[in-house]
C-alpha cells in the first residue's frame, strides 16, 4: 500500500463493491475502470463525465461507493457530493490539491478525498472496497491540508485546542493523532506497547465525546470538517 494514502479501515468486504466512476476526462475513467477491474470484488456500474449526470445515475444504480472527480463541467464535485453523499459513500480521486476544495469536498460529505499519484491499483481497490463498509481513505496531500499543515506551533496550539473542547486525555489524544493517520486498532497496539482490547476501549471512549460512532467520522469532527454535535 502506496504510504502516501491513510486509510481508515475496520471491516473486511464480502461480496462486489458497485461502484460509480466520475469524471470528465474519458482516458481518467478508462484507466480508473482497468485498475479496478483488476479485482473480482469491484463491479463498475457505470460512467459519468458531469454532476448532473452523475447524480441521476446515483438514483437509478444505487452504488456502494462513488469515485468522484473534484473540477467538471455543468456542476462541479463538492456540489455534487452534497447532492449524493446521502444516498451512496463518495470519495473524491481528482488532481486538485488546494486545501479549501478538500476542506469543502468533506464538508459536502465526501468521505475520503485521494490526490493522482499518491496511489497504486491495490491499494485503490482496498480503498473502493472499504469505503463501501464505511471507512475513509485521505492522501497525505489531503490530511496535511484539513490540518493546515504549515507552522508547528499553530499545529500544536490547535491540537491542545482540540483536546480541551472534547474533553479528551492525553492519551486519548495520542490514539486519536493515529486514529488520524489511518492506524487499525491492532497497529495502534502495537505503536503504543497496548493490548488491543485496551485500545479498542479507549476508541470506544474517544467515539462517545466526539460524538460519532465510526472512524470517519472521528476524523472528520477531530480534523474540524464536521462540527461536534
Amino acid at each position: 500500500m502506496s504510504e502516501d494514502l491513510t486509510v481508515v479501515a475496520p471491516a473486511v468486504a464480502t461480496g462486489p463493491t458497485r461502484t460509480l466512476i466520475v469524471d470528465d476526462n474519458p482516458v481518467v475513467r478508462t484507466g480508473l475502470r482497468s485498475l479496478l477491474e483488476t479485482s473480482g470484488d469491484i463491479e463498475i456500474v457505470g460512467e459519468a463525465g458531469d454532476g448532473i449526470l452523475a447524480e441521476s445515475m446515483v438514483h437509478q444504480l444505487k452504488p456502494d461507493v462513488v469515485l468522484l472527480d473534484v473540477r467538471m463541467p455543468r456542476r462541479d464535485g463538492v456540489q455534487t457530493a452534497r447532492a449524493i453523499a446521502g444516498e451512496t459513500t463518495v470519495i473524491m480521486l481528482t488532481f486538485t490539491e488546494e486545501p479549501e476544495h478538500i476542506r469543502a469536498a468533506l464538508a459536502a460529505g465526501a468521505s475520503g478525498y485521494l490526490v493522482h499519484g499518491s496511489f497504486d491499483a491495490s491499494t485503490l481497490v482496498h480503498t473502493v472496497r472499504q469505503a463501501a463498509l464505511g471507512a475513509g481513505a485521505f492522501s497525505r496531500q489531503a490530511l496535511e491540508a484539513i490540518r493546515g499543515a504549515g507552522a508547528h506551533d499553530d499545529a500544536d496550539a490547535e491540537r491542545r485546542r482540540r483536546q480541551q473542547e472534547f474533553g479528551l486525555s492525553e492519551r486519548q489524544v495520542e490514539l486519536m493523532d493515529l486514529i488520524a493517520r489511518g492506524l487499525t486498532n491492532a497497529e495502534i497496539a502495537r505503536e503504543l506497547f497496548l493490548a488491543e482490547k485496551t485500545v479498542k476501549n479507549h476508541v470506544n471512549a474517544i467515539f462517545g465525546k466526539l460524538v460519532v460512532t465510526n472512524r470517519s467520522e472521528a476524523i472528520a469532527v477531530w480534523l474540524g470538517t464536521r462540527a461536534l454535535g
